[in-house]
């Protein structure tokens, strides 16, 4: 309330929190992080204990951001007070600290951007350009991956340059990735997900997004009993979590209806994909010879389960699922 009067509530926060679930998995970094667990319960462990450190560095940052409300008033500019805050106070606590926090600053930022990068241009590299070039050695893929990366690099620097600020950016972001998550979730608790599904699902959420940013939906929605719009400086505009309602909604229908309406994919192929969801990689596990093939010897866990009903492959979570 002291920096977004009459905006952050309990609805807003409930939005956010599912927009956030619904888009997590489909950073291009967060598969590969998964996987880069020894088994099953590494990468379940690495996950989760890595994401809520961050919940409490975001404490800090918190007690922070109210010293500076404290310190400068409601008047400084948002992506200038941490910067300030360093500034000011770290040179007199003890000479190089501020460079120490600069050092870190970057560190940070880098360990996100490089990950992106690499997971971005692997799969630009892996997933598009192999298909159309399927005969090149491994050399002439790398030599691609690596100009992918500069552009993708350049990419990055272009938008971060033309935000307005760093809140804008983070929601941009937070819009974006749920996008594909809606597929993703559809694909994996649904068997009657197809290919033409899962693009209507991602199309039909930027096609909302789009919509809702248009003047004439603006003037429809100002009209509701309940308040989804905001007004700033004269400008008018969907509240945030409204518009996450939307595109989640649209996107989730248009996955269903188009899903229906098309091809079931081989039911052979969906038994070997639901099979390699509902069973672990464990300790002392053979590689598989090759990709999205469960390895020779390595037992397929019994299907239980949760809401046998109309193709749905929601699985009864075992003790450990629960108690994580």
């Amino acid at each position: 309330s002291l920096v977004a009067p009459g905006e952050i509530g309990v609805f807003y926060i409930a939005v956010i929190a599912l927009n956030a679930l619904v888009g997590i998995v489909a950073q291009p970094h967060t598969m590969g992080g998964c996987a880069a667990g020894r088994t099953e319960l590494d990468g379940r462990v690495g996950f989760v204990v890595g994401s809520l450190i961050k919940r409490v560095c975001t404490m800090a940052w918190c007690l922070t951001g109210l010293a500076a409300l404290a310190y400068l008033g409601a008047e400084a500019h948002p992506d200038e007070v941490y910067g300030i805050m360093a500034r000011d106070f770290l040179p007199m606590l003890m000479p190089g600290l501020l460079g120490v926090f600069l050092a870190s600053l970057l560190a940070s930022v880098m360990s996100s951007c490089d990950s992106f990068m690499i997971a971005s241009s692997a799969l630009f590299t892996e997933n598009i350009y192999k298909e159309f070039r399927p005969d090149r050695s491994e050399r002439h893929y790398l030599r691609v991956g690596r100009i992918t990366s500069l552009f993708i690099v350049a990419g990055g620097v272009f938008s971060a340059y033309s935000l307005t600020s760093v809140v804008q950016g983070l929601e941009i972001f937070w819009k974006i990735a749920p996008m594909l998550g809606i597929a993703f979730w559809l694909g994996l608790f649904w068997r009657r997900t197809t290919t033409a599904g899962a693009w209507a699902a991602t199309l039909g959420g930027f096609a909302t997004w789009w919509l809702t940013t248009q003047a004439y939906f603006l003037d429809i929605v100002r009209r509701l009993p309940w308040s989804a719009t905001i007004e700033t400086e004269g400008f008018m505009s969907m509240s945030l979590p409204w518009q996450m309602v939307c595109y989640l909604t649209m996107g989730l229908l248009s996955g269903i209806v188009v899903s229906l309406l098309t091809k079931p994919e081989p039911e052979e192929r969906l038994n070997r994909y639901y099979a390699l969801v509902r069973t672990p990689v464990n300790k002392g596990e053979p590689p598989p010879k090759t990709p999205c093939v469960i390895p020779d010897g390595v037992r397929i866990p019994e299907k239980r389960l949760l809401l046998p009903w109309r193709g749905l492959e929601i699985l009864v979570p075992n003790r450990l699922s629960v108690i994580g």
